[in-house]
């Protein structure tokens, strides 16, 4: 079967020339449709490079970059900005919630893109808030949810319009202890549901409660292997 996402000896360099940075130095990987994944690295390992590069948000230097069969590594920005809104759920360390909008608003913002009427809107909006346990706060703004509601309301975001691809950077970064396994848990349950799920983390403890783990290194793939097998190893 032919995978979901499929990357050929990808390279992104930045300022080319005498003081270039290699941020992407040759990676190859593929990812199955319904796989759950651990891109894992330290700072400046180029997994958030990576990250930009899997969510259509850059584009690389050389390599080709295939999602569900279409070579995405040289289309237009407006090209992109499609594929991202079809096929791709974003969920930030930041939150990237709309300050002024409350929780609803803010779910229904990516549908607004989509072109879904206001009352479609509304429903599906108001389903993604109850999946992620945040129904009787739909009329609260950001500032008045703590960090894990915050996230919660990011990931309702993420999956309102049901993308097949949910890609997660750092979504636990800023979160206590208990709001990070509640985020983990219903990311969990997406990739339960089929969903494609990618986490970008720095965090062993969040790459070791996913399938596969690929972990980067200066620009490179270092390691790619199944937990399970390590914990049978």
């Amino acid at each position: 079967m032919e995978p979901l996402i499929k990357v050929e000896n990808i390279h992104k360099i930045y300022n080319p020339g005498e003081n270039e940075v290699r941020a992407l130095d040759g990676i190859d990987l593929e990812i199955q449709r319904g796989e759950f994944v651990a891109i894992i690295g330290h700072s400046g390992s180029g997994k958030s490079t990576l990250m930009n590069m899997l969510g259509c948000l850059d584009v690389p230097t050389s390599g080709n970059y295939f999602l569900n069969g279409q070579d995405v590594s040289r289309l237009t920005d407006n090209q992109l900005s499609d594929i991202r809104n079809k096929e791709i759920g974003f969920i930030f360390q930041g939150f990237n919630l709309i300050a002024n909008l409350n929780a609803v608003e803010n779910v229904e913002l990516p549908l607004i893109y989509r072109g879904l009427g206001k009352q479609r809107r509304r429903s599906i909006a108001v389903e993604a808030l109850k999946k992620v346990g945040l129904g009787p706060r739909m009329k609260h703004k950001p500032s008045e949810l703590s960090g894990g509601q915050q996230q919660r309301v990011a990931v309702a975001r993420a999956i309102a319009a049901q993308p097949p691809i949910v890609l997660a950077d750092e979504p636990t970064g800023n979160l206590d202890t208990k709001s990070t396994k509640e985020i983990m848990d219903i990311l969990k349950g997406l990739h339960k549901g089929g969903r494609t799920v990618i986490i970008i983390t720095h965090d062993d403890d969040i790459a070791q409660q996913v399938k596969r783990v690929v972990r980067i290194i200066d620009g490179r793939i270092e390691e790619d292997y199944l937990n399970e097998e390590r914990e049978g190893a």
